[in-house]
């Protein structure tokens, strides 16, 4: 009888396998996004729309100042560029979707569609963690060692600190991704989400999905929490350097050269842990939901406002690019 049991399972054991394999071909994501909107459907889209054709703007002129202006060429300017490039990247990558879901309450992705576009949101995030670290060691340089600082920034440094932020930040989230794409999809297919984020995605899978947190947040610590440490060392250096100086005039003028940078790293780091790092709960979705809209819509359209409103230099290269392309409006 018992040698009859084995026999059984033994050839039951395929077709057990074959089923499991069955269930995991989840082929469509349906993205849920904001539901029960009603009248607030069209007015909504309209705002997030105008949000988009004014952080589109806002960033495509700065990347344009920055390339154009002769003034614009300090490294301050050349990671301001690369900020607006991940801004205009990670919000094009977001947006078409979010317009969807609010527009028809959900949004059909494939599977495949859905980790893309989690992998094009990863990589501009990642290096912008790693962007605002070098902004804020380029702003202790020039605080802290102003005498050494055109030999220490020179382009060239620029160029490599930039070109390895954008080679980490890409090989981190390839490797999130293909950890993502390890796991096995059952009968579910709805995201409570605008968007495929990290979270949704487990909550979404049917395997185990310790080890991929567990591997996940080992691989956080290069991009996130290092650069964050990074920031916050100089950020501490800053602010001993600037207590030395003896006269209101020069405190104020040393700060108010890394104010914006102060406020883009708070904003942005204050969303990325209230959204990955406080626990989630179902009552905290529609909290999340919102936090989510603030880092993947808001703080694109914020943070060319931050460094550009009180920036001489950019209102001075942005009216004399007026006056060269469109000499009837300064008159």
């Amino acid at each position: 009888m018992a040698r009859m049991r084995l026999l059984v399972n033994v050839f039951l054991f395929p077709l057990q396998t074959m089923n499991v394999k069955n269930q995991t071909l989840v082929s469509e994501i349906v993205l849920l996004g904001f539901q029960n909107l009603h009248n607030f459907k069209i007015p909504l889209f309209s705002l997030f729309l105008l949000i988009y054709i004014m952080t589109v703007w806002e960033n495509v002129l700065i990347i344009v100042l920055v390339s154009s202006s002769r003034n614009l060429q300090s490294s301050m300017y050349f990671f301001l560029q690369q900020l607006s490039v991940s801004d205009l990247l990670g919000s094009s990558d977001i947006v078409p979707t979010l317009l969807q879901t609010v527009i028809n309450e959900e949004a059909k992705l494939s599977l495949v569609s859905c980790i893309i576009q989690y992998s094009l949101f990863c990589v501009p995030e990642s290096f912008e963690c790693l962007l605002l670290a070098v902004m804020s060691y380029d702003r202790y340089v020039a605080i802290c060692i102003p005498l050494r600082y055109s030999s220490i920034m020179s382009h060239r440094v620029c160029v490599t600190f930039t070109l390895m932020s954008w080679a980490l930040g890409f090989g981190i989230s390839m490797i999130t991704v293909n950890l993502v794409g390890t796991l096995q999809f059952c009968d579910q297919n709805t995201i409570n989400h605008f968007f495929c984020d990290f979270l949704p995605i487990l909550e979404l899978s049917c395997s185990d999905t310790f080890f991929v947190q567990l591997e996940v947040t080992t691989l956080s610590i290069p991009v996130v929490i290092s650069p964050f440490i990074l920031i916050t060392v100089s950020y501490m250096c800053i602010a001993h350097a600037i207590l030395k100086i003896v006269s209101n005039t020069g405190r104020q003028k040393a700060f108010s050269t890394c104010s914006s940078h102060l406020a883009v790293v708070s904003i942005f780091y204050g969303t990325l842990i209230a959204i990955y790092v406080v626990p989630p709960t179902k009552q905290s979705q529609t909290i999340s939901k919102v936090l989510s809209l603030l880092l993947t819509i808001m703080i694109p359209l914020i943070n060319p406002m931050i460094y550009s409103l009180k920036n001489k230099d950019m209102n001075d290269a942005l009216k004399r690019n007026v006056n060269l392309y469109f000499p009837r409006l300064s008159h």
